[in-house]
């Protein structure tokens, strides 16, 4: 059999959903260029088929930009001493998640830094509060909590879980992530889905010394977790960090490994991310035709809006009310549609 019929079968066998081994999914990320198109397109129709035409809408507030952690990349790590820090009072954040209910968006996303000022009590007192005067399904995205944090959370009426475990590779997480410990991120995850949590990971792609290997391994953690959400976003690094300098501009191997995600995983959600956007103008287009089907407006209030500095030029700029009427037109240009259901993953 010639290399180009190995490939034609691979394709044909990982969109049909067929059970892909490891070797399988390197050779889908190391497919020769000319057929990108036909990955792409692939991963497209199985997100049509498993989830619809519908991009589904999650209102992000971004809380809190204190950080107790120090990794190599990120903006918000806790030695940038350039960065303005602050930390949204519960009114502030409760009126943002009622202009988020007033947009129609059905989710709210409550993200911060690891940032322990926000204990339990705190978090549970807001989870509550928003669920009474908001109704809104609550997604979580603030690290590494115990497990009495994730059970009170949930008893709260919290009802989605965001954990990226950023790479499979535990000498990468180790460099990358001073002081934190891969296996305890994994160990948060299953717990997350123990306690019944919609439960998002994923990881960045085009890290310094990362392989496609070690994507794979990614992508494998991703299932094996039975994931219901996956955000996988290119890494870019700030330059207020020690891997400041360091340049990715491959969308390519971003939108690879997203398209394999929706193959491997078949009706998962999969958020077009804003850094994507920050790579390529259409990068979040590129996604939602690679096989996405989430976006996620970011309603932080504008005055703190650019002090969330996790990466430079991130590309979301006026209200999340104007943001959405343009990515409404952008949406329609590619057939597609924007849904204000929930958009639960599909059992």
């Amino acid at each position: 059999m010639s290399i180009s019929d190995k490939n034609e079968n691979l394709l044909i066998k990982a969109e049909a959903g067929k059970d892909l081994t490891r070797e399988d999914i390197i050779a889908l990320l190391k497919l020769p260029f000319k057929y990108s198109a036909a990955l792409y397109l692939a991963a497209d129709r199985v997100r049509k088929q498993q989830m619809g035409d519908e991009i589904f809408l999650r209102g992000i507030i971004e809380f809190s930009n204190h950080c107790e952690r120090n990794c190599l990349y990120c903006g918000l790590r806790k030695g940038n001493t350039n960065l303005s820090r602050y930390r949204m009072t519960e009114d502030e954040i409760l009126a943002t998640a009622a202009q988020i209910k007033k947009t129609g968006v059905p989710t709210v996303v409550l993200q911060s830094g690891e940032d322990s000022f926000f204990s339990q009590d705190i978090v549970c007192r807001l989870i509550e509060r928003i669920r009474k005067e908001t109704d809104l399904i609550i997604t979580l995205s603030i690290g590494e909590r115990s497990l009495n944090d994730y059970q009170a959370f949930q008893h709260a009426g919290a009802n989605r879980y965001l954990l990226k475990h950023e790479t499979a590779s535990r000498e990468l997480y180790k460099y990358l992530r001073p002081g934190c410990d891969w296996e305890n991120r994994l160990q948060c995850l299953r717990h997350l889905k123990q306690l019944g949590f919609e439960t998002g990971t994923g990881n960045m792609v085009g890290l310094p010394g990362q392989t496609q290997e070690i994507l794979a391994d990614d992508l494998l953690v991703m299932k094996l977790l039975n994931a219901d959400m996956l955000g996988i976003g290119p890494f870019i690094a700030h330059p207020d960090t020690p891997l400041a300098g360091i340049d990715n501009d491959d969308i390519e191997l971003t939108l690879r490994v997203l398209a394999v995600a929706r193959l491997l995983t078949r009706n998962t959600n999969i958020p077009a991310t804003t850094a994507l956007a920050t790579l390529h103008p259409q990068g979040r287009l590129l996604a939602l035709q690679a096989g996405a089907n989430v976006v996620m407006p970011d309603f932080t209030p504008e005055i703190y809006k650019s002090r969330y500095d996790i990466y430079p030029g991130r590309a979301d700029v006026g209200s999340a009310v104007e943001i959405i009427s343009r990515l409404e037109k952008d949406f329609q240009s590619i057939g597609r549609t924007l849904l204000y259901s929930p958009g639960h993953r599909p059992n």
